[in-house]
């Protein structure tokens, strides 16, 4: 067999790089009915305008929620929310990652309502072989019911960063060579829900949802997923992908500072009185 020129092999690598990058975006931007499935809320659930716009829909009888068609390992997931507007004391709007079983990993985005001219608290957290607890709540520098903004998750074998209109708030490593599991091994499907918890919602459940508000709505768009597709027990890339091995660069991480200390209102690792006998030890890394 005759060897290739470079230019050849050029090509070629730049043929199979294309195609690899294809089975990449299998499951980026595209019609809503065909990345999402509304899968409870009686008819409160609905995916509208030929599939560009899906609407979660809250009233004193039920909320509703979806799910991704796909599973995904690894992968950078952006979607445009636009929350209820108003009085939303006592509703949350959940969207997040998660796999399934007593043992499973996630990746939470919730956003606790607020009642009117009060600040929505963006809740982060996540778990690891069933072990959640690390949460960090935000304010947020705009008024997310006015208009859609962007809430981004980027998950690989080293990290996890969840971001807001590109600005990124918050940086969960890998710590597992000091013994902290790290979700990495369990695919995951998008969820969203809407639904009602002013049991602790708002002002730790001190104001309640007020029904005559009803129905509240949420809206989500513009869904993209450049990330692995899990099927049928295999994925479409693996952790060595050069793509994947995504940081924060100098850039990012003076925005990630500037939201830490001007819009954190809490911080699982600053917390002594709830970790008595000593904060967690990712919390020792930097």
């Amino acid at each position: 067999m005759a060897f290739l020129s470079s230019n050849a092999s050029s090509l070629l690598l730049a043929l199979v790089f294309a195609v690899f990058a294809g089975s990449l975006m299998a499951a980026s931007a595209g019609n809503l009915y065909s990345d999402f499935d509304i899968t409870w809320g009686d008819g409160r659930g609905k995916i509208q305008n030929n599939g560009e716009l899906l609407t979660l829909s809250l009233d004193k009888a039920s909320g509703s929620g979806f799910q991704s068609k796909n599973e995904y390992l690894f992968g950078k997931i952006d979607m445009q929310l636009k929350l209820v507007p108003g009085n939303s004391a006592g509703t949350v709007t959940a969207y997040y990652l998660s796999s399934k079983g007593s043992t499973w990993d996630e990746i939470d985005f919730e956003f606790l309502g607020n009642k009117s001219g009060q600040p929505y608290t963006l809740h982060t957290n996540v778990f690891a072989q069933g072990k959640g607890n690390r949460e960090q709540q935000f304010h947020l520098w705009f008024d997310p019911t006015e208009d859609f903004h962007t809430y981004s998750i980027l998950w690989n074998g080293q990290r996890i960063i969840f971001s807001v209109d590109g600005t990124p708030i918050r940086a969960f490593k890998n710590a597992e060579s000091i013994g902290v599991p790290f979700p990495k091994n369990q695919p995951m499907r998008i969820y969203s829900s809407l639904w009602n918890a002013d049991d602790w919602a708002t002002q730790g459940g001190r104001v309640k949802t007020d029904w005559s508000k009803a129905p509240f709505t949420a809206s989500y768009r513009n869904f993209q997923a450049n990330a692995c597709v899990r099927s049928s027990g295999t994925s479409s890339c693996d952790s060595r992908s050069s793509w994947l091995m995504e940081d924060l660069d100098e850039t990012n991480q003076n925005k990630l500072k500037w939201v830490q200390e001007n819009y954190m209102i809490y911080n699982y690792c600053t917390d002594s009185k709830r970790f008595p006998q000593g904060l967690p030890p990712e919390c020792q890394l930097s």
